[in-house]
């Protein structure tokens, strides 16, 4: 992974992958579980919170990874990224009140926040600006593969032992994760020492201005994603899928392949034309789920809806660092994961209200998720003006 040479499939990168894949399967594998867990707590109620509380942790984090990263440098960011699962992993089977359980889901989402932020900006130190989008669907690949892996074996986990043991090999999933980014070179020039005052964030500190367009579009996408962590386990059990991981197993699955040609794709013809086919794509699927009556087509509807993220992922990061100054690129990421975590979590709220733990509101909550993923397309096709270049090897 050398900017002079244009390489990118070294063993550094090989291992970052492997960190990236064991961090997503540590949180993923216990989502499709976690509804029925806060249920047998007398939380039904609160499931829009289980994600909505995790992402807006992560949202609030933000600002925070995203100045860090530019000073104490990626890689301790990212250590702490994976820590906070391995403590917070830990700590799922000694709570048992509602209250607990939803501040342990607050503070878990501590996470996500410092992660990928950290992760994203060392990729884009590193790989050439005509293979950015390339690398970064390498990176997200790991991520899917973590994705897609979890929550099967959290199901397994849960159905063949119990939850407390899914809970335990989350843990262990994310250690290993840490034990890996401890060896790893930073990248950073001039990285400074940690002093509490790196923590003061000033108002210009919170957003980077120049990634406006990919902000909104992140937002408008993952309003379906914060839907399905949501009710699909409801959904699915409702059609009679037993496990309810297998729907996010085909998701991410579908989304393995088309990663790496999205992202190649996005570097030849810009990041705007990928994203505009990945927000039909995604409407399209939430259609499908709403149109769903048999086990069988859900799994299709997921299938297409993984399509859809393996489009939209590397080339919304790509095109992020594109727009962003290099100085500020811990600062642009975290501003386009803002608008994720405000996406997903707010999806996952709006779909838990619509939804209200009945079956014939299933289909209204996906057509109308269909309706706003839509809105990206229209935002790109008559809103997004291509901005003059300004100190960037690419636009969109």
């Amino acid at each position: 992974m050398d900017q002079s040479t244009g390489k990118i499939y070294t063993l550094q990168f090989i291992l970052l992958c492997l960190s990236n894949a064991l961090f997503s399967a540590s949180f993923n594998m216990m989502i499709p579980e976690l509804p029925a867990y806060l249920s047998q707590m007398g939380g039904a109620d609160y499931k829009g919170y289980i994600i909505g509380l995790f992402t807006l942790m992560a949202g609030l984090s933000r600002p925070f990874s995203g100045k860090l990263t530019d000073t104490i440098g990626r890689v301790p960011v990212m250590v702490f990224g994976s820590l906070v699962c391995v403590v917070c992993s830990l700590l799922y089977p000694l709570v048992s009140t509602v209250g607990a359980f939803l501040l342990l889901r607050f503070f878990h989402g501590f996470s996500t926040g410092f992660k990928p932020t950290g992760t994203s900006a060392y990729v884009s130190d590193l790989v050439p600006f005509n293979r950015r989008g390339e690398a970064m669907g390498m990176v997200g690949l790991a991520s899917t593969i973590g994705m897609a892996l979890g929550p099967a074996i959290g199901g397994y986990m849960a159905v063949r032992w119990n939850i407390n043991v899914m809970f335990q090999l989350s843990a262990v999933f994310a250690l290993l994760s840490v034990v890996i980014l401890i060896g790893m070179k930073e990248t950073l020039p001039n990285k400074q020492k940690f002093r509490m005052s790196l923590l003061k964030i000033q108002s210009n500190e919170i957003f980077e201005p120049l990634v406006w367009s990919p902000v909104i579009i992140t937002f408008l996408t993952y309003f379906s994603y914060g839907a399905m962590l949501t009710i699909i386990p409801d959904f699915g059990a409702f059609l009679g899928v037993a496990n309810k991981g297998v729907f996010f197993t085909y998701f991410t699955i579908s989304s393995i392949g088309i990663r790496l040609l999205a992202g190649k794709v996005s570097d030849r013809y810009g990041r705007v034309p990928v994203l505009k086919v990945s927000a039909v794509v995604m409407a399209l699927s939430m259609l499908m789920m709403g149109l769903a009556s048999t086990p069988f087509l859900l799994m299709a509807a997921a299938v297409v809806y993984g399509l859809s993220v393996g489009l939209n992922a590397p080339a919304i990061t790509a095109w992020t660092i594109d727009l962003g100054r290099p100085e500020h690129r811990g600062r642009a990421l975290a501003s386009m994961y803002i608008g994720l975590e405000a996406g997903i979590g707010l999806g996952a709220y709006f779909s838990a209200f619509v939804y209200h733990n009945r079956s014939d509101n299933f289909p209204v909550t996906f057509y109308l998720f269909a309706g706003i993923t839509m809105l990206a397309f229209l935002y790109l096709v008559f809103f997004y003006k291509k901005p003059a270049p300004v100190l960037q090897e690419c636009r969109d």
